[in-house]
């Protein structure tokens, strides 16, 4: 008995359904950031120095860094932003520290804070920082890495020989990123709990 070929068949007749488990359905194609027509929403900032493992770049824009004090709580390995009506209240607090914020960013495009302490009220300076914002300065034109020098008493900067795209900066304002950045770590009252616990009031 012959059997109808699919131009013999009968219109009505069933036809076999798809296999939802084809790996030809199931692969992606080549649009597929299009197809997805998502938007990547940034919603954290890191506050850290870069990892040795890791190119990064700094924000060439003097609008994208700030002077400022924060707190560091190196137990926690925390740094909180100091509210600027809190300064004259506490100013022998030990852990209070001035700091540059440098804005920067990975290869991965993750962007982070960089605080770098600024040079003592008395002009005294020590080989990391000074090393931390040389490392800043190259880093403006070109994408750097540190490593800790534990002998040299300083971060060894290298700068990459290899023809790299330039950082695609998100857009945002730095108030934008500090907003983010600090957004659970501001301390704007006295009572707050980070100066009640400094206090071992908790």
């Amino acid at each position: 008995m012959l059997v109808p070929n699919d131009k013999e068949r009968p219109a009505d007749a069933p036809t076999k359904a798809p296999d939802p488990f084809d790996p030809a359905s199931l692969r992606l194609s080549q649009d597929f950031g299009g197809m997805v027509g998502g938007e990547k929403v940034l919603s954290t900032v890191p506050v850290r120095k870069p990892s040795k493992e890791n190119w990064f770049r700094v924000h060439p824009d003097e609008a994208y860094r700030l002077d400022t004090i924060v707190c560091e709580l190196k137990e926690d390995s925390e740094t909180f932003l100091l509210s600027g009506e809190l300064r004259g209240l506490l100013g022998t607090e030990p852990t209070l520290r001035a700091v540059t914020l440098h804005t920067c960013i990975d290869r991965a495009n993750n962007v982070f804070l960089w605080p770098i302490p600024l040079p003592g009220l008395d002009g005294k300076d020590n080989p990391w920082h000074q090393s931390a914002r040389e490392a800043v300065r190259l880093a403006t034109e070109r994408w750097v890495r540190i490593v800790s020098n534990r002998s040299l008493g300083a971060y060894e900067p290298t700068v990459t020989r290899a023809e790299l795209a330039e950082p695609t900066w998100p857009a945002k304002t730095f108030g934008e990123l500090i907003r983010i950045a600090f957004r659970d770590r501001l301390i704007d009252s006295v009572d707050h709990p980070v100066l009640k616990r400094l206090r071992g009031e908790a």
